[in-house]
């Protein structure tokens, strides 16, 4: 399905891994499609000819990289019922796939379970088709570390040689529910050794941490252990971080404060996916609101494809994920620790602009400040780079400049001088010889984050923008230019501005990809048809015909119940982020003030009026 291919894509073509093929989901075949034993092994051996054609397509050059069931290269079976088998195990135990059905028409899933335990065609094909850490360094960290590979850190990770400089990646984030939710950080040593007695320097965070346990999981347990080798897995505890992060030895920071901001890290684990519905969740006791900030944080440190902010009217987090049921799972969890209200699932917006907005001189309320700028939309390159994280706000400016010119085509003197990356959009600083800017920097930054945060058509999200300010007079007493006074400004000349460049709300859009038994598509169809959505392309494979399409985020509340009443059940589907599109001219005013008045705002379009008494009048 789409999501499967998405995910092949970024795990083979980007990361380049190489892959093993486990088919589940097999019972379903057997007990409710009722399929032959001969259509299921035509069936499975379908799938591995089509992920096949896949891999051969995006596969690193000279690899030769593909799945063969006769090479135990692909595993069939349950992950439901805890069953599975590759064509060597079958041999070594002296059975027949037919035998699989025989125990289901018997009704003995416990035999399956006993005699063909799924953990061990996995394990094999790990063991037996996997490269070893040496062999991938060499392949893989040109293609997914940054930094300079004739470095002795360069050699030292490509040999993945213990005795190099510690260098490595946390990957992921185990919260165990029965130590409390304490978090127990997973990652690989990619070069050197880790000891249980390092500090550790996290480069994204750009801080230093102590290992209280260093060792290995074992199902949901830690096995201490004194020292862990490059090419292998840990786990610790002692503090919490995003998954994704990069280390080193605290040691091995360079002491020049400009140097450490330069250090190279991992690529960015990439997510197919973007935060489209939200949730507002509020703790029951209003007592427990720093414990429920605490608990929230943990948790989508542990999940990096959601994110929240605090609504600071309402006192309420948004909690925002990429579908209904990843915020269901989350609000669980939280509610565990925290007793929570939840409310009413609801889409997440983007405010985007479609064309320059004029210069806008606006001063602060103290009159004591001044600011000269304008909006234009981001072009489309450099949007793609910042979503990519190939540009992001931790980066040094020469790095960044030189991303901008060779792959967004940026004049070289306007690439130097960005402020601020956030959000999809960009903060540029187009002035010459300003003086003071240093002092009022991060609380125009500042500003320019909680403008984005919250836009002015409707409080959701703004992406795409390049707010480029091209004069600004600072007072040289700071008693002049706190946050309020910089933000007011800022805010005003950003609202003007966008008010002037053609605001639109835009939605996200999901594709739709549903399997369902021939004879059940006309339904489906109809049920996409009718919730805004588009065919874009109906495939017959043999037993299912697959439709795909294309439906508004907010038209998939609800849909999930409409399939599986349509198909008695048994249709596959899933979604996957699209990108975000403008709302119909039809919808777009009713859906603004809809959202306003969910949000208590003013029951009106916004207009110039509200920020008129910040307009400098040159006198």
């Amino acid at each position: 399905m789409t999501q499967t291919e998405t995910n092949i894509r970024l795990s083979v073509g980007e990361e380049f891994c190489k892959p093993v093929l486990f088919i589940n989901k097999v019972d379903r075949l057997i007990s409710e499609l009722k399929l032959s034993p001969e259509d299921t092994f035509a069936k499975i051996d379908k799938i591995s000819r089509q992920v096949n054609e896949l891999i051969k397509k995006i596969r690193p050059e000279g690899s030769g990289w593909g799945v063969d069931f006769a090479k135990n290269s692909v595993a069939v079976g349950s992950a439901k019922h805890g069953w599975g088998f590759t064509y060597e195990i079958l041999l070594e135990k002296g059975l027949k796939p037919q035998d699989v059905f025989a125990k289901y028409k018997e009704g003995d899933i416990q035999w399956l379970r006993d005699n063909l335990p799924l953990d061990e065609p996995m394990l094999r094909m790990v063991v037996d088709h996997l490269p070893n850490p040496v062999e991938a360094s060499k392949y893989r960290i040109p293609h997914i570390w940054g930094g300079d590979l004739n470095s002795e850190l360069g050699q030292s990770l490509q040999k993945c040689d213990p005795k190099g400089p510690l260098y490595g990646m946390i990957t992921k984030i185990f919260l165990d529910p029965r130590r409390g939710y304490q978090a127990t950080l997973i990652g690989r040593v990619f070069s050197g050794t880790f000891d249980h007695t390092d500090s550790i320097y996290l480069i994204g965070g750009r801080s230093t941490n102590r290992v209280k346990r260093l060792g290995v999981m074992e199902i949901t347990d830690l096995l201490d252990i004194p020292r862990v080798p490059a090419g292998n897995l840990f786990a610790l505890y002692g503090f919490i971080c995003p998954s994704g992060e990069t280390f080193m030895s605290a040691s091995d920071v360079p002491k020049d404060k400009e140097e450490a901001y330069q250090l190279p890290t991992f690529e960015k684990i990439q997510y197919a996916c973007e935060p489209v519905v939200s949730r507002s969740i509020k703790a029951q006791d209003p007592q427990e609101i720093d414990k429920l900030t605490t608990v929230v944080n943990k948790w989508l440190q542990a999940d990096p494809t959601a994110m929240y902010r605090l609504d600071k009217e309402s006192g309420e987090f948004i909690l925002s994920g990429i579908d209904p049921l990843q915020i269901e799972i989350l609000t669980k969890r939280i509610n565990n620790q925290v007793e929570i209200n939840i409310g009413e699932p609801i889409i997440v917006y983007r405010e985007k602009i479609t064309k320059r907005s004029r210069d806008y001189y606006t001063k602060s309320a103290n009159t004591h400040n001044r600011i000269l700028l304008y909006i234009e939309p981001l072009d489309e390159k450099t949007e793609k780079l910042i979503e990519s994280g190939k540009i992001t706000d931790l980066m040094n400016e020469k790095d960044k400049a030189k991303i901008l010119r060779e792959e967004a085509d940026w004049d070289a003197k306007e690439a130097r001088r960005i402020v601020d990356v956030y959000q999809g959009s960009l903060l540029v600083n187009g002035t010459s010889g300003l003086q003071r800017f240093d002092k009022v920097k991060s609380y125009l930054t500042a500003a320019f984050r909680d403008w984005l945060g919250e836009c002015i058509l409707a409080k959701e999200p703004a992406a795409g923008f390049k707010v480029v300010f091209t004069d600004m007079t600072i007072h040289e007493d700071t008693r002049h230019t706190s946050y309020g006074q910089i933000a007011g400004m800022a805010f005003s000349a950003m609202s003007l501005a966008m008010l002037d460049a053609g605001p639109h709300l835009f939605e996200p859009i999901q594709k739709i990809d549903v399997k369902t038994p021939e004879g059940t598509e006309g339904p489906v169809n109809a049920i996409i048809s009718k919730r805004r959505g588009k065919i874009t392309n109906v495939i017959p494979e043999g037993e299912y015909v697959r439709v795909q399409g294309e439906i508004p985020a907010a038209e998939t509340i609800g849909i999930a119940d409409d399939i599986r009443g349509s198909t008695q059940g048994r249709a596959f589907f899933g979604y996957e982020f699209s990108g975000f599109e403008k709302v119909p001219n039809s919808l777009e005013e009713d859906l603004i003030l809809e959202i306003r008045k969910r949000k208590g705002m003013p029951d009106h379009l916004p207009n110039t009026s509200s920020w008129d008494r910040f307009i400098y009048k040159k006198t």
